[in-house]
């Protein structure tokens, strides 16, 4: 089975989003066999990628970074869409803090960079905002030979 995580920003500049979702979906598309689709399903490119992963109808495993996750969904939507897609996932893997730290970020996002056979990364090339972020879980899946795709578009800059 092919492992695939992701990492990438939770705001997706809406002039980017259909490059995004269509670079994704060519990706997926070229994976003979079946697949793992390893996500946090944080808001923008994490849950765009389960959906995406699920509609090719791979089994999907969501890496919770912290018990108290949830918390951190200011948009009602956003928060549904995780409930949803978290309900359809075929494995759950909890990181062991109770609290949403930067911290459990990269725990959890190390965690997929450790578990999949390519990580995804829609990302702008910029360092992360703070630790955990897609700019430090792209290095450390780099400095580990993973293969690594970067989705961007160019001439976008995120907010």
């Amino acid at each position: 089975m092919k492992r695939i995580g992701v990492t990438g920003h939770r705001d997706i500049p809406a002039e980017a989003y259909g490059h995004i979702k269509a670079a994704i979906a060519a990706v997926l598309r070229t994976q003979t066999g079946s697949v793992e689709a390893l996500s946090s399903l944080a808001a923008g490119a994490d849950q765009l990628f389960a959906v995406l992963a699920l509609d090719r109808g791979a089994r999907l495993t969501v890496v919770i970074p912290s018990g108290d996750y949830e918390d951190g969904f200011d948009d009602p939507g956003e928060l549904d869409g995780y409930r949803r897609l978290k309900d359809r996932a075929t494995l759950e893997v909890r990181m062991a803090f109770p609290h949403s730290t930067d911290e459990a970020y990269y725990a959890a996002g190390t965690y997929i960079a450790d578990h999949c056979d390519r990580l995804l990364a829609v990302w702008d090339g910029r360092p992360a905002r703070g630790l955990g972020g897609t700019g430090d879980i792209v290095r450390y899946a780099r400095e580990r030979g993973k293969p690594v795709t970067v989705i961007w578009c160019d001439g976008v800059e995120r907010a």
